[in-house]
């Protein structure tokens, strides 16, 4: 067996203390003996609600040799109030605990770069492994196997009962939900409930239960109101033809409700996530999505707020096909041509008019597709937001206005929109007629979505768990201006020469898969762009020399890294396959007593550390 370098776990602290514990403060010493995951996330990330999702098999296989620890390390503000978190571990059906750590204290500990980030600690407490972003679940299972036998015949694995202790359940007839519906005729409701896995229809008072469509467990499968099974739904969308279309989030779907029978069938997405490489475009049932957040019909298509490849797809139910409509899946904020605009999560969408608005809700920003002049394509624009680390609560003229994680948009009669400003807990107005944000009402709740009912807003208030109605005020509500950015310690490096390393070791057992060229991929971009004086670009390479400016005091390196791996059998005509993919944005600033090297982990260990 290859040896490892030997290097001791920091213990495991956080202010914000643990959760799904039962009121225990565990340590290392504590799980010594079990192979410990650490899962460093943060509840805004998409990326890492997918790991969360890779997780579930392999807590529940080996349940009684592995403790997940789930180390919560926010970027927003919002996401460092404690009953933020609380309410994130249940909305997500986290079966593990937590740490709070609002300070990032273990976050620096194990010099994490990046949301999601796992450690593997073996039982004796030594750190073997580290791998960031998504699709290392096939990796982490070889590894533990392999610890599982290594340290079974050492007599250090310890086998048992992890420290996990579920908290009590709450009864409600909403819990999270996500985005609503209001039905045309009965001025009914229809909600996402979200954590439940199901729909329910609500009576015009917004509370009353019509009836329930889903099980109400996590599963995916088509059927009656009481048979069908949905993943976290998410948005929903009226069709011309009164069928009402579910962004079935979770199963990386798309499915039809018929309103009449409550019978529902899948009509895009066949339940797997997409990867990089795979087809963007083709027969709806044949293609792959990746966590549609919400969708919306404008210009005779339904539009999909693909929030985990950062997109804009459109699906056509005549033709039976779906494609990708704007983005590159880079994730940040650059506008102009359809096919050239970044997004970062897109995660709320409304047609009003000529526009479809758009909450991009990792750069904290409203945002519009409209047609290009001369009507061939889209464009895509901004109206507030700046990139992915500010965000605040700022009301004033649309340019220096400042929305927090915002995942609705609703068009308003007077063709305004109200944003559902999710971690500022408030519904914000921007005005197009006059460029001005100003601010509807707070002291919200997580609000998620909203709809105009008479005159009235009704507002998704996801972490009260129910609906709360709101006269549209004539004059805005005046808050005190509050701005923010995120709080992450900058890397010292030096300017001029500067080399960036992506570490990657193939999983035991596979190698890089180059049967049909390069299998790796490297993107490189800095904010402002100016800080890379050479080095940017795409190449195949995961190395990168680069030229910084010594000009440029600080910025942001955004470095994109994807490699795929196969099974190393020669006699396997079909290897099993794996693509490892993570995004990165590393605040930098420039000295001359700074570093000439960065290296981030995709997968393995950095051997020069």
């Amino acid at each position: 067996m290859t040896a490892r370098a030997r290097v001791r776990a920091p213990e495991l602290t956080g202010k914000g203390g643990w959760l799904n514990t039962g009121g225990a403060t565990p340590t290392l010493a504590d799980l010594r003996g079990s192979i410990v995951i650490l899962d460093f996330w943060t509840f805004c990330c998409v990326n890492c609600l997918h790991v969360l999702d890779e997780l579930r098999e392999l807590e529940e296989r080996h349940r009684d040799t592995v403790v997940i620890v789930g180390v919560h390390s926010p970027k927003f503000v919002h996401e460092a109030e404690h009953q933020a978190v609380v309410d994130a571990v249940e909305r997500y059906e986290v079966h593990h605990p937590v740490l709070d750590d609002p300070e990032l204290a273990t976050w620096r500990q194990y010099a994490v770069r990046a949301w999601p980030t796992l450690v593997v600690i073996d039982p004796e407490g030594y750190v073997v492994a580290q791998h960031a972003g998504e699709g290392h679940a096939h990796a982490l299972e070889k590894l533990v196997v392999e610890l599982e036998a290594e340290h079974g015949a050492k007599g250090t694995l310890r086998r048992g009962d992890g420290v996990y202790v579920p908290p009590e359940p709450v009864a409600t007839d909403l819990r999270f939900p996500g985005k609503m519906l209001a039905l045309p005729g009965s001025g009914h409701y229809l909600v996402s409930d979200s954590t439940r896995h199901a729909l329910v229809e609500l009576a015009a008072d917004g509370e009353s239960v019509v009836r329930r469509i889903g099980a109400g467990e996590r599963g995916f499968a088509d059927g009656d109101a009481a048979t069908a099974r949905f993943s976290e739904p998410q948005g929903l969308a009226l069709l011309p033809d009164g069928g009402v279309i579910v962004a079935d989030t979770v199963n990386h779907a798309l499915r039809h409700l018929d309103l009449e029978s409550g019978r529902v069938t899948t009509v895009a997405g066949t339940g797997r996530q997409w990867w990089q490489g795979s087809p963007a475009s083709g027969d709806a049932r044949e293609v792959d999505m990746s966590s549609p957040w919400d969708v919306a019909w404008f210009e005779d298509r339904l539009w999909i707020a693909m929030a985990g490849v950062h997109q804009l797809w459109t699906y056509d139910p005549a033709a039976g096909r779906v494609e990708v409509a704007a983005g590159t899946t880079n994730e940040g904020l650059v506008d102009g041509r359809a096919a050239d605009a970044w997004f970062a999560q897109p995660s709320g969408l409304a047609a009003a008019g000529d526009r479809l608005w758009i909450a991009d809700s990792e750069t904290s920003a409203l945002r519009w597709a409209e047609r290009a002049d001369g009507g061939e394509g889209y464009v895509i624009r901004t109206a507030v937001g700046t990139g992915l680390f500010d965000f605040g609560h700022r009301d004033g003229p649309a340019g220096q206005a400042l929305l927090q994680h915002p995942l609705g948009v609703t068009g308003l009669p007077d063709g305004s929109v109200a944003v559902s400003d999710t971690y500022n807990n408030a519904l914000r107005r921007y005005d197009p007629a006059t460029g001005e944000v100003s601010t509807l009402a707070t002291d919200l709740r997580e609000p998620s979505d909203a709809a105009v009912a008479d005159g009235d807003i009704v507002v998704v208030e996801s972490a009260r768990h129910r609906l709360t109605r709101l006269h549209l005020p004539e004059e805005a509500v005046r808050v005190e201006a509050v701005a923010h950015r995120t709080q992450r310690a900058a890397t010292d490096v030096a300017p001029g020469a500067f080399r960036l390393d992506v570490v990657f070791s193939a999983p035991a057992g596979q190698k890089l898969d180059e049967r049909y060229g390069p299998s790796t991929r490297l993107l490189v971009s800095a904010t402002p762009p100016e800080l890379l004086a050479d080095g940017a670009g795409k190449g195949t390479d995961l190395f990168r020399d680069l030229v910084l400016d010594p000009s440029v005091p600080e910025g942001v390196l955004h470095v994109s890294a994807m490699a795929a791996s196969c099974d190393d059998d020669p006699a396997n005509e079909f290897p099993a396959c794996h693509v490892h993919q993570q995004d990165w944005g590393v605040p930098v600033r420039l000295t001359d007593a700074g570093d000439t090297r960065l290296a981030l982990v995709l997968a393995g260990m950095d051997a020069a550390q």
